[in-house]
């Protein structure tokens, strides 16, 4: 009976050696995919934008000068302040000029009386003349008295006018409005005027609108021309095509404005062709001088696909994306990469509307290898 039982019961055992040998303790199972976020490109209508540096000037600017000589007695305005036409901004001494002005009155009001003495010496020999009481002799010669007297005259009206535009030109006033700069004379000095190298006073600059220069490259200038010519993009010319312009320290456009003018010829120095964009500084935080970054629209609207630029890696020289296939495992797409657009990258070239591709978790993801996608969140989606 134990034979048999042994007979029987070794296949058992031996069964049983060979399960337990196979189990191996410790053995982790098969890894599962890695997870990955993935999202459709975004698709809409964008415009191309070029990008200069510009720097502002002001629309205006005006050199304050003295126009007549003398000692200045006082300064109206604040240095810095914003002025408006017509403002007093200096006082110079107006005592010499008035007396200059009363001398010319009193010698017109001679040459006026002189003026009517010979009118009426005239009108006694006119007749006279008709009774051959004097010779016609004498009425030429006083009405050439007459004519003298005329013109002395008008010699006076004439003298007195410059008289008085001296004693007015002793204040000062603002031509324009707009900031002024500092003052550059204090009272007591002497000051020169148009006669001579006129004095240097002040300046004032408008502020709103502003101007922004910027120099636009052969290149860019070829290509615009070229769509022009095409029928798909406006000529600046012709047309104020907008522009955006980002301050120092900013990252996105905070000023719109438009474009304004653009030069005749190109700078054979620099090979680029100076342009004007006028920008609305209504709260006037904008001084001429400052630099600004200026984006210049640069092609007709088009359909593009985007992306975030999170979601696009390096290989050596070329832009690639990682796709998500059907199957679930990923593709490397080589793309080519178009302007920033609202913060999302625009695709020229290598992605379809329909295409999943990996935003985030890339560093999990592998060519060939299966992964775990999950749709980006609405919010989050490109």
């Amino acid at each position: 009976m134990s034979r048999w039982r042994a007979r029987h019961l070794a296949p058992v055992f031996a069964l049983l050696l060979l399960a337990g040998c196979g189990d191996k303790p410790g053995q982790p199972a098969a890894a599962a995919p890695p997870a990955v976020t993935v999202a459709q490109p975004v698709k809409r209508t964008v415009t191309d934008w070029d990008e200069f540096t510009g720097r502002f000037e002001a629309v205006e600017e005006v050199q304050v000068r003295a126009r007549v000589g003398g000692f200045v007695t006082s300064v109206e305005f604040r240095d810095g302040a914003i002025v408006h036409a017509g403002d007093l901004l200096y006082v110079i001494d107006s005592r010499p000029f008035e007396a200059v002005a009363l001398q010319a009155d009193g010698q017109l009001s001679d040459a006026r009386a002189k003026a009517e003495l010979a009118k009426r010496e005239l009108d006694r020999a006119l007749t006279l003349v008709q009774t051959s009481a004097v010779s016609e002799s004498v009425v030429d010669q006083r009405r050439q008295t007459l004519q003298a007297a005329h013109a002395a005259e008008m010699q006076a009206e004439g003298a007195l006018k410059a008289a008085r535009l001296n004693v007015e030109f002793t204040h000062v006033i603002a031509p324009m409005t707009g900031r002024a700069s500092r003052h550059l004379v204090s009272a007591g000095n002497l000051v020169q005027g148009s006669e001579g190298n006129a004095t240097l006073l002040t300046s004032i600059v408008t502020l709103d609108p502003i101007y922004i220069y910027f120099d636009v490259d052969e290149t860019t200038y070829l290509k615009n021309n070229r769509l022009w010519f095409e029928g798909r993009r406006p000529s600046s010319r012709d047309t104020p095509n907008p522009v955006q312009v980002t301050l120092t320290g900013e990252t996105t456009p905070s000023h719109d404005g438009k474009m304004d003018f653009i030069d005749n010829r190109l700078d054979v120095s620099t090979g680029t062709l100076r342009s004007r964009a006028v920008i609305p500084n209504k709260d006037l935080s904008i001084l001429p001088g400052q630099f600004g970054r200026v984006r210049l629209i640069g092609s007709a609207p088009y359909e593009a696909l985007l992306l975030p630029d999170t979601a696009i890696a390096t290989d050596q020289s070329r832009k690639i994306v990682f796709v998500v296939k059907g199957d679930d495992t990923v593709e490397a797409r080589a793309v080519t990469l178009g302007p920033l657009d609202e913060g999302l990258r625009v695709i020229r070239e290598g992605l379809k509307a329909e295409d999943r591709v990996i935003v985030d978790g890339l560093q999990r993801a592998r060519v060939g290898a299966k992964v775990a996608p999950h749709a980006a969140p609405a919010g989050n989606k490109p």
